[in-house]
């Protein structure tokens, strides 16, 4: 008697915390209300498939209990009783399938004023391309990205001299305007979701996969990935920003063009082409991810001002940020591990070159330009080997303010002082196990930890996302160039 009683309770339990729970959908923000209601069509169904089937259990326990001078009948097949079911579940199973399909193909078919937005994701990371006046967006490759061109941009196509960039986690779109989304990966699978607006698609490496959506309300909705993509996976963020005409026109007339962003990059290259060639790795990599360039926080710690600093650790140990240390930390990044951070990182594959490289763009986003004296040369070089060049500099008090700009973001707007939860590490920093590759999410045995750290920042719940550096003209070095796979090309 108790089994019946007990799947009795747990039918009125779970009816109880449906009708009366907390969690509800998110305020519709765009004209998919379809969404809701195949949802709503799917809970319904499977709702009343599991009352039905639990308590006709209960009661099928209850009525053939065992009872003394009572004997089972034996019925091996019911044809009545099995068409039933069959009909029952055939119908049941089209009715949640059917509505679902039908607005996968709407979501998919944009109309035909529909305004095009481009959608890139990297670990772990969003950028955004819009089109000029003309409408179009030109074409793409990742043969052609660069440190000064991370989305991979034709610069031979025309098309591609006026459309705008957004080289920032956050996206404006004017409200009561369709817009088709176009989305792309350049790394891993990701997948573009803004849950107030019910819509969601994998972005795919090698392909561009579309849906489109009209925002109805203005406000601030986050950005999230819905596939597991990485160790930062969890800080993939963005902004999603629905704005009336007058706020929507003022913010795409800040926006540099592609044309400019190559002119104004030129320079910078050219003035120290090592640095440049850092900014690249630390894109191709996966640095710029975990590790931020403008102070806010991150994976990782952030290389704004991290040169020359006096870092603390875990254990209560310091050390000087130099060409050594961070030479050394590079190469085993959980040997000691920062105060506040766990030891997620991996170990990256880096030539000596490559390392010094990476240093010299560490160094220009230091509070001080100017390098400190190397105490020992990289691991692998020999004792004649030329030191890391230090950034050039000129009599003018403003000189190191020329290095720190060649990696910062244009469009990045300073953010106040926020305050962050602590991190507490997961597992001992110097555990012996191997980190997996840069790519894949690092295997951490041990006990639980509370999360990473989240900002408190009134207009949204998502804490900042790294905003990757600046790009430069340089071509990717020999040995990490990306994969020739065509892009789609989308229409004009």
């Amino acid at each position: 008697m108790s089994i019946p009683i007990v799947l009795t309770l747990v039918v009125a339990a779970a009816l109880a915390f449906h009708f009366w729970s907390p969690w509800w959908l998110t305020p519709l923000a765009s004209n998919w209300r379809q969404m809701d209601d195949t949802l709503t069509i799917t809970l319904v169904i499977t709702g009343v498939a599991f009352v039905v089937v639990n308590l006709f259990v209960a009661w099928a326990i209850f009525r053939y209990r065992h009872r003394d001078g009572h004997r089972a009948a034996y019925e091996p097949h019911n044809r009545r009783l099995e068409g039933w079911l069959i009909g029952i579940t055939t119908v049941g199973i089209a009715a949640m399938l059917a509505p679902g399909l039908f607005v996968y193909a709407k979501l998919i078919d944009p109309p035909h004023d529909a305004r095009a937005v481009e959608v890139v994701g990297q670990q772990w990371q969003w950028r955004f391309r819009l089109p000029g006046p003309d409408g179009r967006l030109g074409s793409s490759d990742p043969s052609y990205v660069t440190a000064d061109n991370p989305l991979g941009l034709n610069p031979k196509d025309p098309a591609n001299q006026d459309n705008r960039i957004v080289d920032a986690p956050e996206l404006h779109l004017l409200v009561g305007q369709p817009v088709k989304l176009l989305l792309r990966a350049k790394d891993v699978l990701h997948d573009f979701y803004v849950p107030p607006f019910r819509t969601r698609m994998n972005m795919v490496p090698g392909m561009v996969t579309q849906m489109w959506l009209t925002p109805t309300r203005t406000g601030r909705f986050d950005i999230l990935c819905a596939q597991l993509c990485g160790v930062g996976h969890a800080n993939m963020r963005g902004v999603v920003v629905v704005d009336d005409k007058p706020a929507y026109d003022a913010w795409v007339a800040k926006l540099p063009t592609f044309a400019s962003l190559q002119a104004r990059h030129a320079g910078a290259a050219a003035a120290d082409p090592l640095a440049a060639k850092g900014k690249l790795l630390a894109q191709t990599k996966g640095c710029a991810g975990c590790h931020t360039v403008d102070g806010s926080a991150g994976v990782g710690p952030t290389w704004h001002g991290l040169f020359g600093k006096t870092e603390t650790f875990q254990d209560g140990s310091t050390a000087h940020v130099d060409e050594a240390y961070l030479a050394a930390f590079i190469r085993n990044p959980t040997a000691r591990v920062p105060k506040g951070f766990a030891p997620l990182m991996p170990k990256v594959d880096l030539t000596n070159d490559e390392l010094k490289a990476l240093i010299a763009y560490i160094r220009t986003l230091g509070a001080n330009a100017a390098p400190t004296p190397t105490p020992a040369g990289l691991p692998g070089t020999t004792p004649a080997a030329a030191p890391i060049p230090p950034a050039p500099a000129t009599p003018s008090a403003a000189a190191p303010r020329v290095d720190v700009q060649l990696a910062q973001n244009s469009l990045q707007t300073p953010r106040p002082p926020a305050q962050y939860g602590p991190l507490t590490p997961s597992a001992p920093a110097n555990q012996g196990t191997q980190p997996s590759p840069p790519s894949q999410p690092a295997r951490r045995p041990g006990q639980q930890t509370p999360g990473l750290p989240l900002q408190n920042d009134s207009r949204t719940n998502m804490p900042p996302l790294g905003v990757p550096p600046a790009p430069s003209t340089n071509p990717p070095p020999s040995g990490s160039a990306q994969p020739s796979v065509p892009m789609i090309r989308p229409a004009p």
